[in-house]
């Protein structure tokens, strides 16, 4: 047997891969789905608050003694408390009510000190990420506080290098497109980076919320899948980061987190829905001799007071009359 973990930082990463089943139209390529939910959290954003933290304790940005502090929607939120539980920082999260109470109370449960931003109706707007960003900025300023601010922070995008080498090595080479939402652009930048160094034909596709299609060239508007559209172009997106960008709208990301918790046993979140709705039209394009990777970001269970499980309930309850 494998020796006892010594801390539960390292079961960060290292996620499994699962080839969607039913789905998936027998015409169309393969889908592989890569299982952050796996992480420690729940999250694939536990990889990135490690990667920001230790790069942050090995330049000194972050001393011992310290504090965190960090504008969030949730699931970087979680990660951070978790990290910073088990190094020993006090941690304070700027969020909101427009994200899943779930989220808000792991973050406390794991330590965390809150100041919540009040939303436009529950929704995310590029007013609401500008609010937090200068709530966290106004915080910061204290001394000894170390602020990953994630928006800008490059550190996190060595992570999800790593996320790449791993999805390289399952694959054993053969993947022709990877499909990821983009929120702070860090996971398909590390990802996309890393696998065009492997094989520079590979295609690498962003999803983005149809509501709020800014990197597609459209206006800024209010959606409900948490953890992407930022309502602007993020710092950390460039010119060619993707081929192609797909518009996903929130309905269709809920419907298709409901369906993979039907018809495939995965519960997932609404950024996995438009995660697999991207992929599922890039892989009709692609044909039958294709492989796709996209990613379950994190587990449903952030989102059981959401609309994502109500309207499941609604459905259940529409089936059971």
């Amino acid at each position: 047997m494998p020796e006892a973990r010594q801390s539960i930082l390292q079961s960060i990463g290292n996620t499994s891969m699962l080839v969607l089943r039913k789905i998936v139209p027998k015409s169309a390529a393969r889908i592989l789905l890569k299982l952050e939910s796996e992480n420690p959290t729940g999250s694939m954003k536990d990889r990135a608050a490690l990667a920001t933290v230790e790069a942050a304790e090995a330049d000194g940005r972050l001393r011992p003694g310290g504090s965190v502090v960090e504008y969030t929607g949730g699931s970087n939120g979680v990660s951070l408390a978790l990290v910073c539980a088990v190094k020993g920082y006090p941690v304070r999260i700027v969020t909101s009510d427009a994200f899943a109470r779930e989220k808000l109370d792991h973050m406390e449960l794991l330590g965390a000190r809150l100041e919540i931003v009040p939303s436009e109706s529950g929704r995310m707007t590029a007013k609401l990420t500008r609010d937090m960003v200068e709530a966290a900025s106004i915080l910061a300023r204290e001394p000894g506080t170390y602020w990953p601010d994630q928006l800008e922070n490059t550190d996190q995008i060595a992570a999800y290098h790593k996320m790449a080498e791993e999805i390289w090595a399952q694959t054993d080479g053969r993947v022709d497109a990877f499909v990821q939402s983009v929120g702070t652009a860090a996971s398909i930048r590390g990802v996309g980076e890393s696998l065009r160094r492997r094989n520079a034909s590979i295609r690498i596709v962003a999803v983005e919320p149809a509501e709020s299609a800014v990197l597609s060239g459209g206006p800024s508007g209010a959606h409900k899948i948490d953890g992407v559209g930022a309502g602007f172009v993020v710092p950390l997106w460039r010119e060619g980061t993707a081929e192609r960008i797909e518009r996903v709208s929130t309905d269709e990301a809920v419907a298709m987190a409901i369906r993979l918790s039907r018809e495939e046993g995965l519960f997932a979140g609404t950024s996995t829905g438009a995660n697999v709705i991207a992929a599922l039209r890039v892989a009709d394009d692609l044909g039958p001799d294709a492989a796709i990777v996209t990613l379950m970001c994190d587990t449903g269970m952030k989102y059981l007071s959401t609309p994502l499980f109500r309207a499941h309930t609604r459905r259940r309850d529409a089936h059971a009359e």
